[in-house]
């Protein structure tokens, strides 16, 4: 059987991606001199928080998700990042490919919540590996890759940084639900603010500014005064 072993050489930011996207990649051996037909790969990646320090900032930043500094040696757990298909074509001995993570700003996600929260150095990641290898000389023979395959990874925060910049210069990103959307397009409608940062700055005023009314339909989620609620 052959035997199969994973590294990553490294990764960047994908800058012509419709979405944010990072690019691992990966050099893939194959023991022997056996041809690899194709291999249909299972790729899972992991943040392994544990194998980093963090500043004080970087700590504040990750207290929702982890508690408090004192706690960290029990709560500091690994956090699902991605799993994601890779098919690697044919080769003998050893190759290179491309692994493609879409990735997402969306700050409910644990992984985005982790990642925004740092603010330099490198980024604790485990590859698992598994999948089917099409092998053999003069035809096929089918065998598995298996589960305990893996590699590590040491992402600089700058490439993750970088990516975001891309497609969310300056800004971040939050998910609503569909009934406070609505509530907040009557608002701005109403109120003929000229973008949604001008409406959410108007919110966070003291509400005599915003001047809502008794019937404004967003008086139901931010309270009688026009002030949101933390």
């Amino acid at each position: 059987m052959t035997e199969f072993s994973f590294s990553c050489t490294g990764v960047r930011a994908d800058r012509y991606a419709a979405g944010p996207t990072l690019v691992f990649r990966l050099r893939v051996t194959a023991s022997g001199d056996t041809p690899v037909h194709a291999l249909a790969l299972r790729c899972q990646l992991r943040i392994e928080p544990a194998r980093r320090g963090y500043a004080a900032d970087e700590a504040d930043g990750l207290t929702d998700l982890f508690g408090e500094r004192s706690r960290w040696g029990s709560t500091l757990q690994p956090v699902q990042f991605a799993q994601v298909p890779l098919m690697v074509t044919a080769f003998t001995g050893e190759t290179e490919a491309d692994l493609v993570v879409p990735c997402t700003y969306d700050l409910d996600i644990a992984a985005t919540r982790y990642l925004d929260a740092l603010t330099d150095g490198e980024v604790p990641l485990l590859m698992l590996f598994s999948g089917t290898a099409f092998t053999g000389t003069g035809g096929f023979q089918v065998e598995p890759v298996p589960w305990d395959r893996e590699a590590t990874c040491r992402m600089p925060v700058a490439t993750w940084r970088e990516m975001v910049e891309q497609h969310f210069p300056g800004c971040g990103w939050i998910r609503l639900p569909r009934a406070t959307m609505d509530a907040l397009l009557a608002y701005r409608s109403r109120h003929a603010l000229p973008s949604w940062d001008a409406t959410l700055r108007a919110l966070l005023d003291d509400g005599a500014a915003a001047g809502v009314p008794a019937n404004d339909p967003l008086r139901a989620l931010t309270g009688t005064t026009g002030r949101t609620h933390p």
